[in-house]
């Protein structure tokens, strides 16, 4: 049994240093980005009012907790581990089903359908996808619940931009 412990162990120190590569390029890539945002000072915006406050910080954020990961993942040897490396088993599927989900929902909906429509359609899809009851009795239920909870969310979502953030949403 502690073999399997072990490789379990050198499959996450694995994925943990992949991961945390991704997190420091996308968190850096935000940052960056959030700094090449305009700045509105020829006008005298207030400075905390400047579009890529938010982006940068969550960016900044991203990066340092993916360096954080990172760290942890090279002192537990993911870098060097023989590890069989994301995708080999059932975790692996959701992360790649949860990255098609997410790239669908970025390209393809977000755009094309009304933002609240395209967000609710990706929630509900998610949901339903990742929580499907094994049951047959329980997936009216499950449908239903993810349909509630995908009104709300893409509701909630709009409202918060556009009346918080001032965001006019595709």
């Amino acid at each position: 049994m502690p073999q399997q412990g072990e490789a379990r162990a050198a499959t996450m120190a694995r994925a943990d240093f992949f991961s945390a590569l991704v997190l420091v390029a996308l968190g850096g890539g935000a940052l960056l980005e959030a700094l090449r945002m305009p700045r509105f000072e020829a006008i005298g915006a207030n400075p905390y009012s400047v579009p890529g406050l938010v982006p940068g910080f969550l960016g900044a954020v991203i990066a340092a907790l993916g360096l954080v990961l990172l760290v942890r993942a090279v002192r537990e040897g993911g870098r060097r581990r023989g590890a069989t490396g994301i995708g080999a088993d059932a975790g692996g599927a959701r992360l790649w089903l949860a990255l098609a989900l997410t790239l669908g929902y970025a390209a393809l909906l977000v755009g094309t359908l009304p933002f609240a429509l395209a967000t609710g359609l990706f929630v509900f899809a998610f949901i339903v996808l990742f929580e499907w009851p094994e049951s047959a009795g329980r997936r009216v239920r499950g449908a239903l619940t993810a349909a509630v909870e995908a009104v709300i969310v893409a509701a909630a979502v709009t409202y918060v931009f556009e009346e918080f953030f001032f965001v006019r949403l595709p």
